[in-house]
This record gives structure tokens, sequence and C-alpha cells, in this order.
């Protein structure tokens, strides 16, 4: 059964009702409650003796200009050889939205991702790159690497983005 609240031009809407123990999930809201409360959440690595690339491509990162306030776009990659942990996708999915809003600079966002991602996962070799839309006449490219200091194994060559949509 759906509870009534008052809807923001004072008129009432339908709410869902909890279920499964789950608090209602409000439409307009529930998003911005799940980026919020998110964590980058490990999940156990299946081969954890075996060296192996994880690629993601990411291409709806926003976070805004700290001089302008203009909105930024970006096309993330990560590739990475996990460690004793993979991340669950989509933990990262919201950890990445939640960039939406905040006033970083390209080269302060690339890192503070890889550094969350280090802090959560221990890989082995990780590299973040920022794809940055071309804005004012200059296109930007942010890379940033970590490997463990007894890593010796494969880093592949970066790659463009090939995420099509499809």
């Amino acid at each position: 059964m759906a509870k009534a609240h008052k809807a923001s031009g004072g008129e009432t809407a339908a709410q869902p009702a909890a279920q499964n123990g789950q608090r209602p999930r409000t439409p307009g809201v529930y998003g911005r409650e799940e980026i919020a409360e998110n964590r980058l959440e490990p999940w156990p690595n299946p081969r954890p003796t075996r060296d192996y690339v994880i690629h993601f491509e990411i291409p709806e990162f926003t976070c805004v200009c700290p001089r302008s306030g203009y909105p930024d776009f970006a096309t993330i990659v990560i590739d990475y050889v996990p460690g004793p942990s993979v991340v669950e996708l989509k933990s990262l999915k919201l950890y990445i939205n939640g960039y939406r809003d905040r006033a970083l600079s390209h080269e302060g966002a690339t890192n503070d991702i890889l550094d969350d991602l280090v802090a959560a996962l221990s890989p082995r070799w990780m590299r973040v790159v920022a794809e940055f839309n071309v804005r004012g006449n200059i296109k930007t490219v942010v890379t940033a690497e970590h490997a463990a200091p007894d890593y010796h194994g494969t880093r592949p060559a970066y790659q463009r983005p090939t995420f099509s949509g499809i």
C-alpha cells in the first residue's frame, strides 16, 4: 500500500511503501540518497593468485569546474590488476555519480578516484585516465597510476575509450 506525501508543488503524490524491510524509494529522491550513502564496496577476488586486467569505461562522468561553476564532462577509463579485492559495480557507479556536484579540477578528480580505489581495493596495479571533453578549445587528458612496490606484472598500453552505447 502506498503512503501519500506532499510533493514539491503542494500536491499529494503516492509514495511507495517499504517492502522486504527496506525503506520506501521516493521518486526523484532515492537516487540522490543512494549516491550520498554509497561507499566503494570491495568483493573477494575470485583468482587472487593470477594477474589479470579489469577494464572499465565510464562515459558519463561529470564534476563542476571550481572556478566557473560550469559542468565538466569526461570519460573515465580504469584498468587494474586486482589484489585481494575487486570492486562491486553498483558501488562504483554510485561512487562516480557522487562527483556530479563536486567542484574540483580535472587533476584533482582523477587523482581522488585513483586514491579512493587503491584504498578500497589494494590492487597490484591500477591506472585511471580521465578524458575530459573539449572546453575552451582545449582537450584535457589526465593519467594517474599506482603500482604495489613488488609488482612487476602486466601494465597494458592505454587504449582510448571504445564505449559505443551498444
